[in-house]
Parts: structure tokens; sequence; C-alpha cells
């Protein structure tokens, strides 16, 4: 019952959105810190699920997991920056999305890759990685592409993404190290509650800017869709070109293109004047949840591999 629920997460997305849209005042009260709240609570379900020889795996699989890396901090950032210049987004608009293209995976990613058919345990150290390598990257990335737009404080986005994203991880590591029963018995509810979380952060930020959303409506959309439909098929031709087997271009596919598009909200909402700028993260958690359980969809019907296939590399 729960994890049916949890897999329908892009649906529950969806349907906060438009209901976000409708009525905001149903979402509208879930703003400020309860929005930071709600991202610690979603990576502290994250790092429940790590333990410390995760880290050691890391060592014997680094080349798929370096590639998801370099992919997801060199691709989705380029490409948020080129597709907002390209489709003259107003600046608020364009901030916003080359945050969230300088963003990590999302903790999502690793439902669909399951869905899919892909490596999950390859999903999640790539996860894992690219969200500690966002506490410097992010905020680097983002000052260098956006600071021409507006004034960037790097420093603070590097201590907003330390509070809200590394000390939940490893609070979740430490449990799990140290409170082995108390994690077992809230593991099976944390996905779902992970699901709340992200679709109260998304409706709450599109219902605060409905009008906004609407009147930006087909710009924003196309640019949203254009930079995760780009994060997939690049992630996965590079994998391809790179000679990884089905598998693991697919688990790559799924990591570069779904970004933790509530980070984005997050530090847009705390380090931007203008609330606009965290409109494109909100939308963004609408638009990959719908595209990967898409394709996700589509490559459970092509194959019949196991769902958890070894990570080997070349």
């Amino acid at each position: 019952m729960l994890a049916a629920a949890t897999n329908l997460f892009p649906v529950w997305v969806v349907l906060g959105g438009v209901l976000a849209l409708i009525e905001p005042a149903l979402f509208t009260w879930f703003r400020g810190p309860l929005i930071v709240w709600g991202l610690a609570t979603i990576m502290l379900g994250m790092g429940i699920t790590l333990s410390f020889a995760d880290f050691r795996r890391v060592l014997r699989v680094p080349r798929p997991i370096a590639l998801g890396f370099a992919a997801q901090f060199c691709l989705m950032p380029l490409l948020a920056y080129s597709i907002a210049s390209g489709l003259s987004l107003p600046v608020p608009l364009a901030v916003g999305l080359i945050l969230t293209g300088t963003c990590p995976g999302g903790t999502a990613s690793n439902v669909v890759t399951y869905i899919a058919r892909a490596s999950l345990p390859l999903s999640v150290l790539m996860t894992m990685c690219s969200t500690l390598g966002a506490v410097v990257l992010t905020p680097l990335l983002t000052e260098w592409l956006a600071g021409s737009l507006v004034p960037v404080d790097g420093w603070g986005l590097f201590l907003s993404t330390l509070q809200v994203v590394v000390l939940p991880v490893l609070l979740g590591i430490t449990l799990n190290h140290f409170a082995p029963r108390l994690v077992e018995i809230v593991s099976p509810v944390a996905p779902l509650v992970a699901v709340v979380a992200i679709v109260l952060i998304v409706a709450s930020i599109i219902g605060q800017s409905a009008d906004d959303v609407i009147r930006a409506g087909a710009s924003l959309l196309t640019a949203v869709l254009l930079l995760h439909g780009g994060g997939f098929l690049l992630g996965y031709l590079l994998a391809r070109l790179l000679g990884y087997d089905e598998t693991i271009r697919r688990t790559v596919s799924i990591e570069v293109g779904m970004q933790n598009s509530g980070l984005a909200v997050v530090l847009a909402r705390q380090h931007f004047a203008d609330p606009l700028t965290a409109v494109p993260g909100a939308i963004s958690s609408v638009a990959h949840s719908v595209l990967g359980s898409l394709l996700a969809g589509v490559w459970r019907a092509r194959t019949r591999v196991p769902r958890e296939r070894s990570a080997d590399t070349r």
C-alpha cells in the first residue's frame, strides 16, 4: 500500500500543482521555515537509506558515478543557461532555471530508476555523491552563470546548502549506523513522507505565484521541459558513447535528467528577492517527475532484465 502510493508520486505532484493554480490557499500556508524543514525531512529520509559502507562502494564503481557527477554539474548548468538565454526568459525565471540546473540529482530519481529496471544501487550512490558535491558546486556554478543577471550570494548559498542538505543526510547516516532498529521502523513510511513534502513544497510555490505562473505558462514550461528532456537524452547518449551497457545508460540518463528541485526552491526563496525565482524549481518538480516516469514506463515495457543489475564498469 505504502509502496504503491509512493510510486504514484508524479500523479500527486501534478495534482498538487493543478490544485495550487485553481485554489492557491490550499497550499500557501506551507511557506517560509516549513519549506526549509520539508526539504530537510526529504534529505533525512535519503540519509537513513545510506551507510558508511556506501562510501566505500563508490571506490569500487567510480567510473559511472564520475560520469553522472560530471554530466550533472557540467551539462545541466550550461544547458539551463543556454535555454534561458535562447528563450529570452525574464531575469527572475532565467536565474531560477539556472539555479535548478546547478542542483544535484533528486531522490525521486531512485524511484524512477527502480521502475525503469535500471541499477538502483548505482542510482543511490550517484544521488549521494552529487548531493554532497552540490554543497560547493551549486553556489559556485550559480554565481558564475547567473551572476551577470543578478547579484548572487555564493557564500550564503553554500551555507544554506550545507544546512538543508548535508547536515540532514549525515544525521540520517548516523542514525542508520547507531540506531538501526529505529531506522527499520521508520524506513517503510519515509519515502511516502518525502513525497508528501515534495508535493507541499511544489504546490506552495506554484500557489504563491499562481498568476505569474499562468502568465509565463508556455515559455516557462517549454524551458523546463527542454532542460529535463535534454538531461535525459544527453545523459543516455554520453553513457552510450563511452560504451556502458543499457542498465547503466538508463541510470545515468535518469540521474542527469532529474534535479533536486526542492533545493532550488529553498535556495531561491532564501537568497533572491523576487519570488518568481523559485517558480522554475517548482515547475521542474512536476516536469521531471512526469517525464522520468513516462520514460521509465517505456523502458520497463521494452525489457525484462532484472531490476538491480550489477554496476560493474569497464
